[in-house]
């Protein structure tokens, strides 16, 4: 079992949740961040004043999946959110060591589904 964590551009959820969902991938966990990395943010101006914008809107991407599903699941978000541009995203793949399902009991593989 594994926990698939990606970090996109806002522009790319749409085309990500359609990739995830005809690989199969349906059960996720979205939310709206802010962060920075290589792309370092962007300057703008208001009213005169000059305000520097370091954290960026970004989408993360928390998907529970069963090793099988791993390289299903990457190459979806990696087909969907690339652009060839500085700013793209990352991709985590962390071990996930015990996973309970609470409605019915299930434990391990079963309780992804």
């Amino acid at each position: 079992m594994k926990m698939v964590v990606a970090i996109v551009r806002p522009e790319a959820f749409e085309d990500v949740k359609q990739a995830l969902f005809d690989a199969q991938i349906h059960k996720m966990t979205v939310s709206h961040v802010k962060g920075c990395g290589q792309q370092m943010g962007y300057t703008e101006s208001y009213r005169g004043t000059v305000t520097e914008v370091n954290l960026l809107n970004k989408v993360k991407f928390e998907i529970s999946v069963n090793d099988e599903f791993v390289k299903p699941t990457i190459d979806a978000i990696m087909k969907s959110a690339r652009t060839g541009n500085i700013g793209d995203g990352k991709i985590f793949v962390l071990p996930i060591d015990e996973c309970y399902r609470i409605r019915t009991g299930e434990e391990g593989s079963d309780a992804i589904g």
